[in-house]
């Protein structure tokens, strides 16, 4: 049966946030049609961001018609040779504690990736995520600086350090796909 889309729940309360997916396919007579319409289990809450992956493959390119490779469990680095696309949802700093963004992070596998120093919640891990705000608002922070992104910018990360903060009163919505990428050693 087709979710519900009242069940795609992003804007008022982040720990409710439900990502619904309609995936398309063929039939038994080779004509286009939805294989799956259903919100994805695939989903983490932590106290500052909610995960929904939707979407998974672990080599590009893939078979156009691939099943998506995404597991019970929410693993925010996607496969090495791979991508995973994903909504994510943050809670409004006031909401929560950034100083324990270290431990959100280290619930979607994240640990080896938190940076020591001053800023909470700085990590990097060897991916190049491109995301767009849905809505709220958001502030990308560097080591050197920040800046404020609103609905409609888009970032490219590129394996840099990097923390996130909602300084807004609303949860901020983005959607992301993230692709397993190397470092050059140096």
């Amino acid at each position: 049966m087709p979710a519900d889309a009242s069940q795609t729940l992003f804007m008022r309360d982040a720990a409710k946030a439900h990502a619904r997916r309609v995936v398309f396919g063929l039939d038994d007579r080779g004509r286009s049609t939805i294989v799956a319409d259903e919100c994805t289990d695939t989903r983490l809450v932590t106290d500052g961001w909610t995960f929904n992956h939707l979407w998974q493959a672990t080599s590009v390119p893939s078979d156009v018609l691939a099943d998506s490779t995404l597991g019970d469990r929410v693993e925010i680095l996607p496969p090495p040779a791979g991508y995973t696309y994903m909504i994510t949802t943050f809670r409004p700093d006031g909401e929560w504690d950034p100083r324990r963004a270290s431990e959100a992070l280290a619930q979607g596998g994240l640990r080896d990736s938190v940076v020591d120093g001053e800023i909470a919640g700085l990590h990097r891990h060897d991916t190049v995520d491109i995301g767009t705000l849905i809505s709220g608002e958001l502030w990308a922070i560097s080591e050197t600086g920040e800046t404020r992104l609103g609905p409609g910018d888009t970032w490219v990360m590129r394996g840099t350090n990097h923390a996130w903060r909602n300084r807004a009163e609303e949860p901020a919505v983005a959607v992301v796909v993230s692709f397993g990428a190397t470092r050059s050693p140096g």
